[in-house]
């Protein structure tokens, strides 16, 4: 199995889809705990749900392997991104606290290095070049990182998630015009709630590659999974609400290539 699925676009624009893999190697499907063997923590039906971004002309990156054998938005030396309970680069825990693999069952420190050679690095390497091409190319290059997560998560937030919730880096991955931007957008409708770095900052992602002095910008977005699916298995995608969603997520998009670029 290749470590990711790439296809190129014509705009300065690179969508990053990490976590809808579910992909697993042999010694990870072989260990993983009953609680994880569904795969709970997946980004579900992300690739389906930003597939409008092809049309506009976006390239898209999308991880094969499920988070279980390696988080790709987590940085390589494994260090926290959050002070609250979060997961890491080889997560040992579900969202909730539940272990990820039976009891003696994890993989042996050789075999997720074998992880970080073969799928992390080659996820990044190729994000980095294309960010490269899209610099060369237009002068500036967008990221925006398309994730997902379940709408309660005691372990990790209270209450209900809002339903969109940006992250960048407390203003550190993208200019203030783009913050301002996709500001507008939330607050020009009524049907989903939103925060701009609240609970959800960035990942590794964002944090690394939004660098808008050095002309690339990046926006994470963490979309509640009630508003286009379910959140109980089989987590079936529903099509009436996500293509309400999508009516929110395209003009969201579309102030960001207008203000990402440069002025």
């Amino acid at each position: 199995m290749t470590p990711f699925h790439f296809t190129q676009g014509t705009l300065p624009l690179l969508v990053s889809i990490p976590h809808a893999g579910t992909q697993l190697t042999p010694e990870v499907d072989a260990g993983l705990s009953d609680a994880a063997r569904g795969l709970p923590d997946t980004d579900w039906h992300i690739p389906l749900l930003y597939d409008f971004v092809r049309d506009l002309g976006a390239s898209v990156l999308i991880g094969h392997y499920s988070r279980f054998v390696i988080d790709l938005n987590r940085p390589p030396d494994n260090q926290p991104l959050y002070t609250t309970a979060t997961t890491g680069l080889y997560p040992e825990t579900l969202f909730d606290g539940t272990p990820t693999f039976a009891p003696d069952k994890t993989p042996t420190a050789e075999q997720r290095q074998g992880y970080l050679d073969h799928i992390w690095h080659p996820y990044h390497q190729q994000l980095q070049q294309e960010l490269a091409r899209l610099k060369a190319q237009h002068g500036y290059a967008l990221l925006f990182d398309a994730h997902s997560i379940a709408s309660v998560i005691p372990r990790l937030f209270e209450g209900q998630l809002p339903d969109l919730n940006i992250g960048t880096n407390d203003g550190g991955s993208c200019t203030p015009a783009v913050t301002a931007a996709i500001q507008a957008v939330c607050e020009a409708q009524d049907d989903y709630s939103w925060v701009i770095n609240g609970r959800f900052k960035g990942g590794y992602i964002t944090r690394a590659y939004g660098q808008p002095q050095q002309g690339v910008q990046a926006v994470q977005l963490e979309l509640a999974q009630i508003n286009y699916m379910d959140e109980t298995p089989p987590f079936a995608w529903q099509q009436e609400r996500a293509a309400q969603l999508q009516q929110v997520l395209k003009p969201l998009l579309q102030a960001y290539l207008q203000q990402g670029k440069p002025q």
